[in-house]
């Protein structure tokens, strides 16, 4: 395993972390959840990602339970939530000073912890001002019950606002961002945020490096009856891969399988290793409803070094996408 600074904070997460969306409480359940975690915390992996809305806090109480039964040290991982969508009452919604106190209360209970390392604004909250919710996030890191706080699908502005907060109150300013990341999902990350890697140190704990699976090829000849895009519930997921522009990337991916096979690696392994390939990216968040999806996953750090600028070059062809703002260092 690699590890990389969280921005340029001093703590260091594996390039390869465990997230649990879909999977923990849908898919999984708590013995499945125990062999996954076990496995990638023995292959290196030292963040684990959550939040409070996964499967309405299941995930959470899940992870809990999972990693308190393994005995695992707090001090050897990192652990998150994330605030925003608590329920279904007013106050269970939003980022106001109430509901961040709330939902940080509450995940704690269910992760089974003293503090959460990283804590997620989920997405950004019209109704509320930045400067409240960036106040209380400054709370709880003052209380203990926080180590850093960040963001999750906010915009460069909305970022940049409330460090312009922190610096006038003293408070202090969010440290990481979690966008979606992936070869057909790269704007935000590579042009928009350009910005606040320098200004700011700005880390970033990508999502979706797979695109809900389509760059793993499972779906090159169609939607398995076992696969996330079957599932009740995530009928617009599917939906955004069944339709004109879904099936012109799925192309795409047949393409890209082909050029993977060609320099001896899977489609998965490839799509994995672009991303790790952008420096920006501080770690990768897995998903795997079965173990042997992640075993093969963590595989993806020996694809580094087959991705070379030729073979950079020509995925940028495949695609065609790249953001004309865009910097991809070392490609």
């Amino acid at each position: 395993m690699e590890y990389r600074r969280l921005g340029t904070s001093g703590l260091k997460v594996s390039t390869l972390s465990l997230g649990s969306w879909v999977t923990f409480g849908k898919q999984l359940d708590k013995s499945d959840v125990k062999t996954l975690l076990k496995t990638a915390y023995d292959a290196g992996i030292n963040f684990f990602d959550n939040a409070e809305v996964y499967e309405a806090g299941e995930s959470e109480k899940i992870m809990g339970d999972v990693i308190d039964g393994l005995g695992l040290p707090h001090d050897t991982f990192a652990v998150s939530s994330k605030v925003f969508w608590g329920g279904d009452k007013q106050m269970q919604l939003g980022l106001s000073a109430k509901h961040v106190r709330d939902a940080c209360d509450a995940a704690l209970k269910r992760l089974k912890v003293d503090y959460l390392d990283l804590f997620f604004c989920h997405r950004p909250d019209i109704d509320t001002p930045i400067e409240e919710t960036v106040r209380a996030m400054h709370n709880l890191i003052q209380q203990g019950k926080v180590i850093y706080w960040g963001t999750s699908e906010w915009s460069a502005q909305q970022i940049t606002e409330a460090h312009a907060v922190a610096r006038a109150h003293n408070l202090t300013p969010p440290t990481m961002e979690q966008p979606q990341y992936n070869l057909f999902h790269r704007d935000k990350v590579e042009a928009e945020f350009a910005p606040l890697y320098k200004n700011f140190g700005l880390g970033t704990t990508i999502w979706s490096p797979l695109a809900s699976g389509m760059l793993t090829g499972k779906y090159n000849d169609g939607i398995p009856g076992d696969s996330r895009l079957a599932l009740s519930g995530y009928e617009w997921l599917r939906d955004l891969w069944t339709n004109e522009d879904g099936q012109q990337k799925l192309e795409k991916v047949r393409q890209l399988t082909a050029l993977a096979k060609d320099i001896g690696i899977s489609i998965t392994h490839l799509s994995l290793a672009w991303c790790l390939k952008n420096p920006n990216v501080s770690t990768v968040i897995l998903g795997a409803s079965r173990l042997v999806q992640l075993e093969d996953n963590l595989k993806s750090l020996d694809a580094i070094e087959k991705l070379t600028p030729k073979v950079i070059k020509s995925i940028e062809t495949i695609v065609a996408n790249k953001p004309a703002a865009a910097e991809r260092f070392g490609q």
